[in-house]
């Protein structure tokens, strides 16, 4: 199973991890953390030098009821960094975490390699058309409603069931437009409860028959840290256990703000699976 990325092919039949730049000043766990070039800069080369295949930026925090941004505050605040990262690390392979057209073309031009969409395309309808254009791999999330109103959209009347309905359509429509390189995201934390976020956790193997690379982004997340009664700085042990649980059930990406600690669950899980 392998994506495109700048016509390299990445083979995600050993899984990789992704590791995460938020430039926001109000992301749950690292907000405001990295506020100029050398601290961004030097972030990236941790993530890059610790393993990390993918950077993710993004510049629209998406935690439940994030303030909203402005398309051209978002590009204010993305572009340059995109620039800055790929001119100091030009082979790095960043993912643009965006649910905007506009953004996603601009910081693909400007020498990104993927787009991270938190909405499937359902919150611009230029999406799915854009990247048909583009032609680069897509992450599809699962998510209803918006960062702002998602957790008022928590009835299912079957969890699992519903998101693989979700997939089927939204990866439908992305191929009739011509997207090749599709990667699935279930969407942890986004419309769904502590509980449901663990049922979902524990049926992901069933996420496999869409035949999709698929992405798991549990990192420092409330799921952990509300089951722990502790808090998003002291869930990278949770962080960790829940990773090694997704990799054992199918997951092709890790998506973390701690990349060591993601590699060394990949490398632990791979060795069982020599033995096995």
């Amino acid at each position: 199973m392998t994506i495109n990325c700048k016509g390299q092919l990445v083979d995600l039949s050993s899984p990789k991890v992704m590791g995460i730049l938020n430039v926001t000043p109000d992301s749950f766990y690292d907000g405001g953390a990295y506020k100029n070039e050398k601290t961004i800069l030097g972030q990236v080369e941790k993530m890059l030098n610790e393993g990390a295949s993918f950077v993710d930026i993004g510049a629209y925090s998406s935690r439940p009821g994030a303030d909203f941004v402005s398309e051209a505050e978002e590009l204010k605040r993305i572009l340059p960094i995109v620039k800055s990262i790929l001119n100091k690390f030009p082979n790095t392979l960043l993912s643009i975490d965006t649910f905007r057209s506009t953004v996603a073309k601009q910081c693909i031009e400007a020498g990104a390699a993927l787009v991270n969409d938190i909405s499937a395309g359902k919150l611009d309808e230029n999406m799915l058309p854009t990247l048909a254009n583009l032609q680069v791999p897509y992450i599809m999330m699962h998510m209803r409603g918006t960062p702002q109103t998602m957790q008022q959209h928590t009835h299912y009347n079957n969890l699992v069931k519903d998101i693989l309905f979700y997939f089927s359509e939204r990866i439908a429509a992305a191929t009739a437009l011509g997207i090749i390189d599709v990667i699935i995201d279930p969407g942890f934390g986004f419309a769904k409860t502590l509980e449901q976020n663990f049922e979902l956790l524990n049926q992901l193997e069933l996420f496999n028959m869409i035949e999709k690379p698929l992405l798991v982004g549990v990192s420092r997340k409330s799921m952990i840290y509300k089951a722990l009664n502790t808090s998003a700085q002291e869930a990278l042990n949770g962080t960790t256990v829940l990773n090694t649980v997704a990799l054992q059930k199918g997951a092709s990406i890790l998506r973390v703000h701690d990349v060591k600690e993601a590699m060394e669950c990949i490398k632990l899980v791979e060795q069982l699976e020599v033995r096995s």
